[in-house]
């Protein structure tokens, strides 16, 4: 079933309409322009208040990776489930090894040997020493190892020169994990070494949090598919590419990806059609004549946000089409970027029960050109560091895809400022 997303009969900050009651009342912007532009924290919270962990389902293993628990994971046995020992040597009595040097080797009768994976049948009793393998069980009686390099063995007699403690080179029963405890707390990403642990303790399947499906509505008449070479006024669709791989990085699927013409019926088709748990549009959401995605929302469902302030994404929209989200995602390659990495990332991550944080690094760094902004409106700059200092490519340019694979990172000048002077020490959110 793709989630699903309850409506909230009240208003948002600045006056936005969380739920329209009249689908008949909706205000035709195209050619117009628009009015009124929704501030970006505000639709960050309308997807923090709609968008919940989607539920559970039991993979095995192997197939974890990556994936987020469910629920705590508590080990019912310990780990080690025994004393073990952790060098190759001799299994004795340290209380009859003080006194032990070169000039005073102690002499012990070996009684038998253990390699991991068997046990010991007798008990090591006083004067005796069993050999000893790494991670074979320490037997009866014994208390510690000795290591091999401190003995020498001569016709079933160990000669011991060093002196060691109780529980020397010995790893105790629950070292690792104590039985009954939490190995792994619900909402964990689960990483490889994590398999270890689940493995060492005998599960072999969980419960993680279903992957996001999402679904890619790519819009317009002048768009090839991906792999066609651009001819004539055509131009080849970079979105769907850029968005399937940044739609992978936040944990979700990819379920299906349509090229569709600017035609009302298809669109509408499609978007009533489509079973995912998250649609995106992108192309047709801004205000031309063949921009019908909002519009067919609004019939169909809830327009909640169209237009943001930010630049570039201004044409950004969302909205509920049977009871799932729809993202309306900019034409512009670099608009689409930053649209998607404010809001849809934020979406498909807490679907899957991921962090809401960039999986970006930060780094601050001085800025070697002013950046100039306005007050009201989010600025998405993309930069290169040179030097140590951060110099500015752009700010606007929404459809020149370049000036995000020439740039190392991109500041967010955010919506209070009117942007930053040049020598300012500034956080740089880095692509790599």
């Amino acid at each position: 079933m793709p989630a699903q997303v309850l409506a909230n009969n009240n208003q948002g900050r600045e006056g936005i309409p969380l739920n329209s009651p009249n689908k008949n009342t909706f205000n035709d912007i195209r050619m117009k322009g628009f009015r009124k532009r929704t501030e970006v924290a505000l639709l960050q919270e309308i997807i923090r208040e709609r968008l919940h962990p989607l539920e559970g389902e039991e993979l095995e293993l192997s197939q974890l990776a990556g994936r987020v628990l469910c629920d705590d994971v508590v080990s019912e046995i310990s780990v080690p489930p025994f004393d073990k020992s952790a060098m190759d040597g001799y299994a004795l009595r340290s209380e009859e090894t003080f006194g032990a040097g070169d000039y005073n080797p102690l002499k012990f009768e070996v009684i038998g040997e253990v390699t991991p994976g068997e046990e010991f049948q007798g008990t090591v009793g006083r004067g005796q020493t069993v050999r000893i393998m790494t991670g074979a069980p320490l037997p009866r009686g014994a208390d510690a190892v000795l290591m091999a390099e401190h003995t020498t063995e001569s016709e079933g007699r160990m000669l011991a020169v060093e002196a060691v403690t109780p529980g020397k080179h010995v790893i105790r029963v629950g070292e690792d994990i104590q039985a009954q405890s939490v190995v792994l707390k619900a909402g964990r990403k689960l990483r490889p070494q994590d398999l270890g642990v689940l493995a060492s303790i005998g599960r072999g399947r969980l419960c993680v949090r279903r992957r996001p499906r999402v679904a890619l509505l790519i819009t317009g008449n002048e768009l090839l598919k991906p792999g066609e070479k651009p001819r004539g006024a055509m131009i080849v669709d970079s979105n769907s590419v850029v968005l399937q791989a940044l739609i992978n990085r936040d944990g979700g699927i990819v379920s299906e990806v349509q090229h569709l013409q600017d035609d009302r019926e298809i669109i509408k088709n499609a978007l009533l059609e489509c079973s995912a748990d998250i649609l995106l549009t992108t192309g047709g959401t801004s205000v031309g004549v063949e921009d019908y995605a909002p519009a067919l929302i609004e019939e169909n469902g809830e327009l909640l946000v169209h237009g943001i302030a930010m630049r570039p994404s201004a044409p950004t929209g969302m909205g509920l089409v049977q009871g799932r989200p729809v993202f309306l995602l900019p034409g512009n390659p670099v608009a689409c970027l930053a649209a998607y990495d404010f809001f849809v990332a934020l979406a498909v991550r807490r679907l899957a029960g991921l962090p809401e944080a960039w999986p970006y690094h930060s780094r601050i760094v001085e800025l070697a050109d002013r950046i100039t902004s306005v007050i009201g409106r989010l600025d998405y700059a993309r930069v290169k560091i040179k030097d140590s200092r951060a110099h500015l490519l752009a700010t606007s340019g929404a459809s020149s895809l370049t000036t995000t694979t020439n740039s190392d990172g991109f500041i967010v000048v955010d919506q209070d400022s009117e942007g930053f002077p040049a020598g300012e020490k500034v956080k740089v959110w880095l692509y790599d």
